[in-house]
């Protein structure tokens, strides 16, 4: 039997219409609950229906499930909406978690229902590599089940599609379309038909191959990628029709897809490659001039990074910190500064470097700045040094202090003569380490992410609280022992010591944001589950910009401010003077500043706004998602969040309107929350914790 994974998928079946489906689930994730149950969820709505299933086998650590989805018995469930979710459903006394099922990334989007003769039902892989239902339209499905480029740049391309109800008889034309970054040119290529290649004989209704002479459309200078469809003309009631498939992804997860020529060309040399997309998994062919120097240092440059992140350098270098944290004599006034591992000059570790920097002139004050992001520090009045450099290396180990505001490296031994203020960066909202039931981050499982948080925490000697709700939860959560320092968060000083005209004018000049038009500010969190790899997430930006624009391109502006994690560019030229995207800003402290709105999710940013005393609303579309599978939330915040939820742009627009019309009249929900949350905030919190610690 293949490795089993919790939650996902190991087949799926279509037969007449009914889908055989075959789910591994590790035995602790269900067992110790009261009951459970496999459901099929309409997205955004409460309707939900239990799916029949039964246990076919079992291993020392999994069950293997069958379930049975009948398209035919749920019609009318089916067809009063267009997309749902495939979960598992735990229960146990008043407590009830739903959980996506994982994919296996079959082709499983081919075995479709027709519905009838415009609509079809089928199941497919999200983003998010989850297992989803949808009723759409019906379209043209065209996927490569293999690639090859020979030496003389042909490329032999086999493929699969599928268009129910299509007569093939009644093809009169098929070809491959392609499309070029570089012009608006779009090329066709004749394809033949062929029988679908036998792993692929299940899904689709039949395979087609084509060779393309690439030489035609090599330029040198800037890279060309090309992008492909299949196009089909198709006879119907007497009539010829045109049909184009969505944009051609890859069959599976297979490396065969991945190719890289290099071929003369004239006097230049040429490098074509061909490979999946990272996202969506589309087929993409990119052709380059190949020079020797270039690819030299790109190669060097590979295999440097590739030894900096080896398991034996990192063995050596750990071994070095705890020599030197060992043996080195230790610096009394050597204070080590870090923000979201080394990104940014920011947060509550900058608000107290700036307070020492006045208050405590003796001491000896250093950031540490990763060496991606030391555009961040480089026009800063801070003495930094690059992380993990040699010097970093004995100044961390020599340091009397570190201050840091998220988990440094596990692998950092802490010397004895350190002690280490954890400031954290948020009041929490949604569930939190030791707290959180299931981890969906790429890298690791719930059973590690918990031992290894409260591996990191424990070399902590202070933590910073911004109050009393907060302090109870860090304890439990960071099963944090040690000293607590319930101060207010001292990143919000500056929201009561800068808090003025002139200083907001100041901001909105340097910013290049219009001093006539008010600001609203987007600052959205991160999704657990829909990643591209470990620390790199990916975010959709759900809001209609164009709709916003439409409505308030006059009178406002959109500042919008990505997680740190995040690693989407956006690309918003359309917008230029309506969106500003300051994701990459130093310190959001400042935008806050200048906003008259806050508009966010479930990001910590709200707790920090609500000092400034100004309106926020929740752009909350996937609350039902995030609360039961990703995360959970600490208190009720659909009940007491200080602002209205909304979960579209239409909501937002009437929302912002009723602003304009009426001002902002806090409610009592805005009281209550103020009174819970920002109630040790002065502008002195800074100072506290400086004197509690750097005693």
């Amino acid at each position: 039997m293949e490795q089993l994974t919790n939650k996902e998928i190991q087949e799926i079946k279509l037969k007449d219409d009914t889908y055989s489906i075959k789910v591994s689930m590790k035995k602790v994730f269900i067992e110790g609950w009261d009951n459970y149950f496999f459901a099929i969820f309409q997205r955004d709505t409460s309707n939900v229906k239990t799916l029949v299933h039964r246990m076919v086998e079992e291993t020392s650590e999994f069950y293997i499930f069958r379930i049975k989805i009948s398209f035919g018995a749920y019609d009318a469930f089916f067809t009063a909406g267009d997309s749902f979710d495939l979960s598992i459903v735990r229960r146990r006394e008043d407590e009830e978690k739903r959980s996506r099922i994982k994919s296996n990334f079959a082709p499983m989007d081919f075995l479709q229902i027709p519905v009838n003769e415009s609509t079809i039902f089928y199941p497919a892989t999200t983003k998010e590599g989850n297992v989803s239902f949808y009723r759409k339209e019906n379209f043209l499905l065209a996927k490569f089940a293999s690639a090859d480029l020979t030496k003389g740049a042909i490329l032999h391309l086999n493929g699969i599609y599928h268009f129910p109800g299509l007569d093939p008889s009644a093809i009169k034309h098929m070809a491959l379309q392609l499309t070029t970054n570089l012009n608006d040119d779009v090329i066709q290529i004749p394809v033949s038909p062929q029988q679908a290649p036998a792993a692929y004989q299940t899904y689709a209704q039949s395979g087609f191959q084509a060779e393309i002479d690439m030489t035609p459309y090599v330029s040198l200078g800037r890279a060309q990628y090309f992008k492909f469809h299949l196009i089909m003309d198709v006879e119907k009631d007497g009539r010829v029709e045109r049909i184009e498939s969505t944009r051609i992804k890859v069959g599976d997860r297979s490396e065969k897809y991945t190719i890289n020529r290099k071929l003369k060309f004239g006097n230049a040399k040429i490098q074509l490659m061909c490979f999946p997309t990272k996202k969506s998994k589309y087929f993409s062919l990119r052709v380059k001039e190949y020079k020797l120097p270039v690819e030299m240092f790109r190669t060097a440059r590979e295999k440097w990074i590739s030894l900096r992140r080896s398991k034996k350098l990192l063995k050596l270098y750990k071994m070095a910190f705890y020599i030197l944290g060992t043996f080195m004599p230790v610096d009394k006034k050597l204070v080590m500064f870090e923000s979201f591992h080394g990104k940014q000059y920011s947060d509550n570790p900058r608000a107290i470097f700036e307070y020492m920097k006045e208050a405590k002139p003796d001491y000896q004050l250093i950031w540490s700045a990763d060496r991606r992001h030391l555009n961040n520090f480089n026009d800063k009045d801070v003495v930094y040094v690059r992380r993990f450099s040699v010097r970093w290396l004995l100044l961390m180990t020599r340091a009397k202090y570190w201050v840091t505001n998220a988990r440094l490296p596990l692998w950092i031994p802490k010397p004895g003569h350190t002690t280490y203020l954890q400031t954290w960066h948020g009041t929490p909202l949604k569930r939190l380490a030791v707290d959180m039931e299931e981890v969906h981050m790429p890298g690791t499982n719930t059973e590690k992410y918990k031992q290894n948080f409260a591996k990191e925490s424990s070399k902590w000697d202070y933590l910073v609280s911004p109050n009393a709700y907060s302090s109870k939860i860090f304890k439990r959560a960071f099963q944090f022992s040690q000293t607590m320092v319930e101060s207010g968060y001292p990143r919000n000083d500056y929201l009561y010591n800068g808090n003025n005209p002139q200083m907001i004018h100041q901001l909105k000049q340097t910013m290049g944001i219009p001093d006539d038009k008010k600001v609203i500010l987007y600052a959205p969190t991160w999704r657990d589950n829909n990643f591209y790899g470990k620390g790199r997430y990916k975010f959709d930006l759900e809001l209609d910009l164009a709709a916003l624009q439409e409505q308030f391109g006059d009178t406002h502006v959109i500042v919008l401010r990505k997680h740190y994690l995040v690693a989407e560019n956006l690309d918003i030229s359309a917008y230029k003077g309506f969106v500003y995207d300051f994701s990459k800003y130093d310190d959001i402290r400042d935008l806050y500043l200048i906003s008259d709105l806050l508009i966010t999710d479930y990001s910590s940013v709200f707790f920090d706004y609500a000092n400034l005393r100004r309106p926020m609303m929740f752009f909350v579309y996937d609350i039902d998602d995030y609360r039961d599978n990703l995360r959970g939330f600490y208190f009720d915040f659909e009940q007491k969040a200080p602002g209205p939820l909304v979960k579209t742009t239409e909501e937002i627009i009437a929302e912002i309107a009723k602003l304009e019309e009426n001002g902002f009249q806090p409610s009592a929900n805005y009281d209550k929350f103020y009174e819970r949350f920002c109630y040790l905030e002065d502008g002195n919190a800074s100072k506290r914790v400086v004197d509690h610690v750097f005693k």
